[in-house]
């Protein structure tokens, strides 16, 4: 709750946005596999994700990061919105609050592509029915009940229920 000046009154509660774009072609998804990131290396992960940065929606990060990580041209028109996953990585730091924003796109300009091969290994399409071993549990969450149908708009992930 803020004080009349507009600023936060307790220090100790902070949201980092993401936004997180499934390449989908009929029942595959692509996806890529992280390396020398710190974060989940050695897992099949979305193609193009990253932090919404400053001054920018959520369907301008997915566009961006569409670009810098795998190279391909989209607009906000062609991402189709799933879901907006709350989620919590469990720890006491103010930063362990996240709030996902996953879309699905299948139409772009442009071939996908690795553009940071310093932080990406290969991408891979995967049946959807057929997810690799390894990958992100938020991810897969999502992945999962976008295939049963049982996607909600807003999903938690992490907490006790």
């Amino acid at each position: 709750m803020g004080d009349s000046t507009g600023e936060n009154t307790r220090n100790d509660f902070m949201v980092v946005p993401a936004s997180y774009v499934f390449l989908l072609r009929g029942s595959k998804v692509l996806l890529q596999l992280r390396q020398n990131t710190g974060f989940m290396d050695g897992h099949w992960a979305c193609a193009a994700a990253g932090h919404v940065e400053s001054g920018e929606s959520a369907l301008q990060a997915a566009v961006r990061e569409s670009e810098e990580e795998i190279g391909i041209l989209l607009t906000p028109d062609s991402l189709t919105a799933l879901t907006a996953l709350h989620r919590t990585n469990g720890g006491a730091r103010v930063l362990d609050q996240r709030v996902d924003f996953f879309f699905s796109c299948t139409q772009w300009d442009g071939e996908p592509r690795v553009r940071e091969p310093e932080k990406c290994a290969a991408l891979q399409w995967f049946e959807l029915d057929q997810l690799p071993e390894l990958m992100p549990a938020h991810e897969r969450h999502v992945l999962e009940r976008f295939i049963t149908g049982m996607l909600s708009p807003i999903e938690s992930f992490g907490f006790d229920r």
